[in-house]
């Protein structure tokens, strides 16, 4: 028996490359935000997060090029010990007051915001409940904690929240987990439902907002601020690699909690800080959606429209609504 086994055995992609259906890992020549040039033609991209299109906007360049020129490429060390820039300090107060919350922690990556956020607060014998349909990086952080009971209720179903939150003692720690926006069935979560069984079964509620952010609500804060529940919410996660044109990630929410996660999230200890270009960046993108809305109203007049042609040309697109992501189900695996 070798490890390696189950390498040699993979075959699977080196038969849909062959047979030229391979659909991963294509190269980009070239890129001007909706337009891309993949092997050597030029296609209409709307697979992109690049929801905003603010990854080509001057401004967001300039504020990448200048603090690349102050700071250099890379803070070569961890937010712990040498990495923190007087940048990352204004970040984390800017998203904290754009969340309207108390304290924000930014992370090299969404994932990572995932993962050390949810593995550091959730530990031996305390429950997690998470929507089967949670994404990967929630999943992740569910593995990463140490020893917790994981609990799992079907998509966006509250009968099935209630289900499970009644059969976990009442007095136990426990913490509802979730995607403000379902990155693949472009639902929003019924919040206002699952809120008081929140409250009812004792469980803290922890938001995804990562294609919630800069697309839905008046000032763009996401799925909670568009359901006008957001003060209700304990804790929001997002990434800045979606509507803030850049790479990384955060959680905020009360000050203690960020500040234990602080102290003593992995992913944030024991990687390399975000570098000076994605930070600024993303400084420069919240500046631009707090004050050129348009963006976003755009955003979701383009969601709309192919919402109603996928429609019209017959598509199933399931209960996509009120956001960017519309997906299209085939239903066959083998078409």
């Amino acid at each position: 028996m070798d490890i390696f086994d189950k390498c040699r055995n993979f075959t699977r992609a080196k038969e849909t490359i062959e047979a030229g259906i391979y659909p991963y890992f294509r190269p980009l020549t070239g890129n001007d935000g909706p337009r891309v040039k993949i092997e050597g033609h030029e296609v209409i991209m709307i697979g992109s997060n690049n929801y905003l299109g603010l990854t080509h906007d001057p401004r967001v360049i300039e504020a990448a090029v200048e603090a690349t020129r102050h700071y250099g490429t890379s803070c070569s060390g961890s937010r712990f010990l040498n990495g923190t820039l007087d940048l990352h300090l204004q970040l984390e107060e800017k998203i904290a007051s754009f969340m309207n919350r108390e304290a924000a922690l930014i992370f090299s990556t969404g994932y990572m915001a995932n993962l050390g956020g949810i593995a550091t607060l959730a530990g031996k014998d305390e429950y997690i409940i998470l929507d089967k349909s949670d994404h990967a990086s929630i999943y992740a952080g569910t593995r990463a904690a140490v020893n917790p009971i994981i609990k799992r209720y079907r998509h966006n179903n509250m009968e099935s929240l209630e289900k499970v939150l009644s059969q976990i003692p009442k007095e136990a720690a426990k913490i509802i987990v979730s995607d403000g926006v379902f990155s693949m069935e472009g639902d929003i979560i019924k919040l206002d439902q699952l809120l008081p069984l929140a409250r009812k079964y004792n469980a803290r509620v922890y938001i995804d907002e990562a294609h919630g952010l800069g697309v839905l609500g008046e000032h763009g804060r996401g799925a909670c601020e568009f359901l006008g529940l957001e003060d209700q919410v304990d804790i929001v996660m997002s990434t800045f690699s979606k509507s803030l044109a850049s790479i990384g990630g955060f959680v905020a929410g009360p000050r203690y909690v960020i500040d234990y996660i602080k102290h003593f999230a992995n992913p944030l200890i024991f990687s390399a800080a975000p570098t000076p270009a994605a930070t600024a960046a993303v400084l420069k993108s919240l500046e631009i959606i707090q004050t050129e809305p348009e963006h976003m109203h755009r955003l979701l007049e383009i969601g709309d429209k192919m919402r109603d042609g996928f429609r019209n040309l017959g598509f199933d697109i399931g209960h996509s609504k009120d956001t960017p992501i519309v997906p299209i189900y085939i239903r066959n695996d083998e078409l």
